[in-house]
């Protein structure tokens, strides 16, 4: 994805190598189901870093597909 001039920042380091929307979704599905699998995980081994990680990096991705979406920056490839 190239960088345009009113892309915040932290979107283009979320969407750095996703060129389409379609990967972009299957990296927040990807997300999603990580996010699920990982509270039975971090409760059987008592380590809720797994959780504490992989949640709030699901909603980075979701925030940078919402602002891609509203802004049209999808190559249409």
């Amino acid at each position: 994805m190239q960088r345009s001039n009113n892309m915040p920042l932290w979107v283009f380091l979320g969407l750095m190598n996703v060129e389409t929307r379609k990967g972009a979704l299957i990296l927040v599905y990807l997300m999603i189901v990580c996010a699920f699998a990982s509270i039975p995980l971090s409760w059987y081994l008592t380590d809720w870093l797994w959780a504490v990680t992989i949640v709030p990096m699901g909603i980075w991705y979701w925030l940078c597909l919402r602002w891609a979406d509203r802004h049209a920056v999808w190559n249409k490839a």
